[in-house]
């Protein structure tokens, strides 16, 4: 599996109604995509220095097929038309858990935190995949090249947020099952 992540900062006078019509509008265009096992459609609201305006959507792929149909097609040839060609983040998974109703989120978290060296790998994949709280979903992965964990959390209710922890609001969840 692979999680990949871009991210939009949009200007603080932004009309982020405009996001929340692409993705009411656009949103089902991903359910049942080939290979992919969620994408959640995530924004952000400006709402003090540590949050901008944002649209950053996250997926976790079941297969690397899925996610090159869906980078060299017309979904995220649209995307960079409308706001310009992201840089994308990816992470091999190490683990992706998905409660029984997951698609109905409402909040979402994206935690990044380096890997210091030294690290030992496989007891810290335990440790990450111990538990994934009492979230709806739970992602967890790490970028090899740049040494970075992320964690991934879909929310029924707003998750506290720290420093290096994001909050979402979640406008829609397509699944491969849909």
């Amino acid at each position: 599996m692979i999680a990949m992540q871009y991210r939009f900062p949009l200007p603080a006078d932004y009309d982020m109604a405009i996001i929340d019509r692409r993705i009411a509008d656009k949103g089902h265009l991903m359910d049942g995509f080939p290979g992919l096992l969620f994408k959640a459609y995530l924004s952000a609201r400006k709402t003090g220095p540590a949050q901008d305006n944002a649209y950053a959507p996250f997926y976790v792929w079941n297969t690397v097929d899925g996610m090159h149909a869906f980078l060299n097609g017309p979904g995220f040839a649209g995307v960079a038309q409308a706001f310009g060609r992201p840089s994308v983040a990816t992470w091999l998974v190490w683990q992706a858990r998905c409660a029984p109703g997951f698609e109905h989120a409402r909040f979402a978290s994206v935690e990044r935190r380096t890997i210091p060296p030294g690290t030992d790998l496989e007891a810290l994949r335990r440790a990450e995949t111990a538990d994934g709280g009492r979230a709806l979903a739970a992602v967890v992965g790490y970028e090899p090249g740049t040494w970075t964990l992320v964690r991934f959390r879909l929310w029924d209710s707003e998750p506290v947020a720290d420093a290096a922890t994001l909050v979402y609001a979640v406008g829609h969840v397509s699944t491969a099952s849909r």
